[in-house]
């Protein structure tokens, strides 16, 4: 597998950290930082990945549009428009976006999509916790569970701790009740998604992609 140079947005965050130690082992160079402190330059990306905030993303398209590399963002909280900017910037460069990267999330979503028209009279709540530093409220994750179930459900937001993420919902009818939960034990799993990410789309040309799509072309 080849070696990437890749650019880091967001590098001193948690996940930046986690992001920069898997790369790392795989043989892979940072070679491009950019966060609170400023910008490190070693050498030119051959692309960036962005695990920020959303009023990080305009400095990210400049930078994008400077190199020309493709991008995977990993930020949650962007609003309908930074998306709408992203779907146009992946019509020149190749974009993976997703509010996770892990792939036992992937496999919750294809049960709730093989199920969801079989519960359509139950009551159904999702809950989700994360650790007290994330400021997005609810997840970008049970957000991606909602619009999967397709109609108005409640969201329960949990901020505990240092939970890297749990994502449960619950179907519940007169009778019984069903309950799918993800739990990541580590932010790992979200940087090893990354990775993955990053051998998928350095073969692309240009293309608006979601982590479904890494997994879908493994």
């Amino acid at each position: 597998m080849r070696k990437i140079k890749y650019g880091l947005i967001g590098s001193s965050g948690k996940m930046g950290r986690e992001i920069e130690n898997v790369f790392s082992e795989a043989g892979n160079e940072c070679v491009f930082k950019f966060d609170i402190d400023g910008e490190q330059k070693f050498a030119t990306p051959e692309l960036l990945i962005d695990f920020s905030l959303p009023e990080v993303l305009e400095e990210t398209i400049d930078y994008i549009k400077t190199y020309n590399v493709p991008l995977i963002i990993g930020t949650t909280g962007l609003s309908n428009d930074q998306l709408e900017i992203l779907k146009l910037l992946s019509q020149k460069i190749p974009v993976v976006q997703s509010y996770n990267f892990s792939i036992g999330i992937q496999l919750l979503l294809r049960m709730i999509e093989s199920i969801k028209n079989d519960v359509k009279d139950w009551d159904i709540e999702i809950e989700e916790t994360h650790h007290r530093f994330k400021k997005d409220k609810p997840s970008g994750t049970a957000i991606m569970i909602k619009n999967l179930i397709g109609k108005e459900v409640s969201i329960s937001s949990l901020r505990l701790g240092n939970v890297p993420g749990v994502h449960t919902i619950q179907f519940g009818s007169l009778g019984e009740i069903l309950k799918i939960e993800h739990q990541a034990l580590s932010r790992r799993t979200f940087a090893d998604g990354v990775l993955m990410s990053a051998n998928f789309i350095l073969k692309k040309q240009n293309g608006f992609y979601s982590f479904k799509d890494v997994i879908n072309n493994k």
